[in-house]
């Protein structure tokens, strides 16, 4: 068979190379296919560990890791990070004390005790046991951080790269039985192995070189499965979404890091449904409808094999979604996950937006619960409040996305021990701004989307939350949205009341057009009258309290770091140039002023050709008299210095940057 040009000319120039690596004597020895296939192979430059490799220390971990970025990491990200050691902290304590194990966190001033009520007869013996001196086998059993726990929980971290989360994991989370930092990288397996005798932590840490999916395909038993998963990949996690609901244990728990909010906020909403099986929207709420897109298409994955998910914890952060949620078993539960998920109507003119469940549970309390199919939909071919079209979005979960007991107990331990994190004062304004949600209110409007909506002044949003306090209807903040307004009232009472803010702030009606969704909106009477008067209770703890829930930026061009790659630093340094080059490339350079005057000379004076203008010489533009066929060509244009008023026509089309 004869050989291909490219292929002979690929063979020829392998060929050279190895010759004259072989006649340089750089030869290493036998080659590693493992470390061929990731560039890191005898052929590539090796240079000196203390010169390539860098040195970070985030939590109690000390990481080594490539200048360049032959290894995933962003610093960014450590309140993800930190949020994910406090949650397992506390999943821990509550899956241990069940085997009456307690755990103890460095930092925390003494073990915490199970508090419960006991009658006095109780308290009683509880006292005359006190008194004697317990036998050792009565002592209660602690798990302390860095020592294994035999009946503790196993982690798996699917995409570990330098093994930062994993080791974290060993030395600041007790109650750990071992811990799992698996990652397809050759090079990200080295850096692993070298950080994780770098920290000690080689008796809790295994590090592992497979593909994650395979990985949790083969724990799918019962005996074999997680007790945690941790799914933090560069992008997208939906291709190891069904892996992991099948390799985590009964009642275990999930935490899945999206990074591809492009993606999940509706900037592609059929990529958004071919990996997650739903269409995402353009909204204000989007990110809260990304949180919910990723909940339904875990639960969807898990119904599959007859499990079902519960949220414990959701959050919209910088440039990403995270959630937290436990994995059970149920036939019957199952059954119910249609009516968890809801169809969104979302009006393209004001905004409003209503939901549609999918599935229908009926049933008095204590009896059997009837599923059945949901009637709809809930809206009108034309959007009752301006007249616009309808788009439709979802499926989306819309259940609660936080257990609010949980993270009230993440909350108060982060409170108890905050020199624990770095960013224990984020952790502890986010998570107090979720306790604060309703809990049972999907997505939400901005203050701003109100207002631009009927183009009035925007209410302060004291102003708002007071004149829907006032009109019996509830409301809260949204931690993924500053400016967000959650609340139950219906989208007619929310027009009401900016219909009675309007009139405090009218709007000139002449300028609206007559179908434009703000005239039709205000050519409506208010059913409602709004109070605006400020009430106490309007203003939130949290907000009072003044509370951060968003950093300040920490450095440059802070954000999603570009993929680990086998050129590394050669890559970075490649993109960073094609940002120089593309930045502000829609923007004209600076003209030279004597090109400027001498390029409008070239333009005749409206005002001249009609006798009025007064600039004589002065007058930037031609008073010559045009040549024949040049007035075909050019049109007369306005002096800017005689007229305020922008050039229109053709004068306006054939310079567009004359002021």
């Amino acid at each position: 068979m004869r050989e291909s040009p490219w292929l002979s000319l690929t063979l020829r120039s392998a060929r050279s190379l190895c010759r004259a690596r072989f006649a340089e004597g750089q030869s290493q020895g036998p080659l590693n296919p493992s470390t061929m296939e990731n560039g890191t192979g005898p052929c590539a430059e090796e240079r000196p560990r203390e010169v390539q490799e860098t040195t970070v220390t985030e939590g109690a971990a000390k990481i080594a890791f490539p200048s360049a970025n032959q290894v995933f990491y962003n610093p960014v990200q450590e309140f993800n990070r930190d949020l994910t050691c406090a949650v397992i902290t506390e999943f821990a304590r509550m899956q241990l004390g069940a085997k009456g194990i307690q755990i103890k966190v460095p930092g925390e001033k003494d073990v915490q005790k199970v508090v419960v009520a006991l009658s006095e007869q109780e308290e009683e013996k509880v006292e005359l046991k006190e008194s004697e001196n317990p036998a050792p086998g009565d002592q209660p059993r602690i798990a302390v951080v860095g020592e294994i726990c035999e009946e503790g929980l196993r982690v798996l971290e699917g995409l570990a790269a330098s093994g930062l989360r994993s080791i974290r994991f060993a030395r600041e989370v007790p109650g750990l039985r071992s811990v799992v930092a698996n990652d397809a990288s050759a090079r990200a397996m080295d850096l692993m192995r070298h950080n994780v005798q770098l920290n000690d932590v080689a008796h809790l840490v295994q590090p592992s070189q497979a593909d994650a999916r395979m990985l949790m395909y083969q724990h799918q038993r019962v005996s074999e499965r997680f007790d945690v998963i941790d799914l933090d990949p560069y992008g997208s996690p939906a291709p190891f979404l069904d892996a992991a609901v099948q390799a985590v244990s009964e009642g275990g728990l999930l935490c899945v890091t999206c990074t591809d909010m492009a993606v999940l906020a509706g900037n592609s909403g059929e990529t958004c449904y071919s990996k997650y099986g739903a269409m995402a929207l353009k909204s204000r709420a989007c990110h809260e409808m990304a949180l919910r897109i990723v909940l339904h298409s875990l639960d969807l994955r898990a119904n599959c094999y007859q499990r079902f998910v519960v949220p414990l914890l959701s959050v919209s952060a910088d440039f990403y979604v995270r959630v937290f949620v436990r994995v059970f078993t149920g036939q019957a539960k199952v059954k119910a996950s249609a009516s968890k998920q809801a169809l969104v109507f979302q009006c393209v003119g004001c905004g409003a937006f209503y939901l549609q469940r999918l599935g229908k549970a009926s049933g008095a309390p204590g009896s059997r619960v009837k599923f059945s199919a949901a009637c709809g939909p809930p809206v009108t071919p034309e959007c009752e409040h301006c007249g616009q079209r309808h788009q439709l979005g979802g499926p989306m979960w819309a259940e609660p996305i936080h257990d609010l007991d949980f993270v009230g107990r993440v909350l108060e331990a982060v409170n108890a021990n905050p020199s624990r994190f770095h960013t224990s004062e984020r952790i502890r304004g986010v998570l107090s701004v979720i306790t604060e949600e309703l809990p049972d209110v999907p997505l939400y409007y901005t203050l701003d989307q109100l207002s631009g909506t009927i183009h009035c002044n925007t209410p302060s949003l004291l102003q708002l939350r007071s004149a829907l306090l006032h009109a019996g209807f509830r409301v809260s903040l949204s931690h993924a949205c500053k400016n967000a307004v959650k609340t139950d009232a219906p989208a007619s009472a929310l027009w009401d009341i900016m219909r009675c803010w309007e009139k405090e702030c009218p709007v000139k009606r002449e300028r609206l057009s007559e179908t434009s969704p703000a005239f039709r909106i205000l050519s409506v009477e208010p059913r409602l009258q709004a109070n605006f008067t400020i009430r106490e209770d309007a203003n939130p703890s949290s907000r009072q309290r003044g509370l951060k829930r968003f950093q300040a930026n920490p450095e440059a061009n802070w954000g999603p770091r570009p993929r680990a790659r086998p050129g590394g630093k050669a890559a970075s340094e490649a993109m960073q140039e094609r940002r120089r080059l593309l930045q502000s490339k829609r923007k004209e350079p600076a003209e030279d002023p004597a090109q400027r005057a001498a390029r409008l000379k070239t333009f005749p004076c409206k005002r001249f050709k009609e006798g009025t203008c007064q600039r004589g010489d002065e007058c930037c533009y031609s008073h010559s008299p045009p040549t024949p066929g040049a007035s075909a060509d050019r049109a007369p244009t306005d002096c800017p210095e005689t007229s305020n008023q922008n050039p229109s026509g053709l004068g306006a089309a054939a310079e567009p940057g004359i002021d």
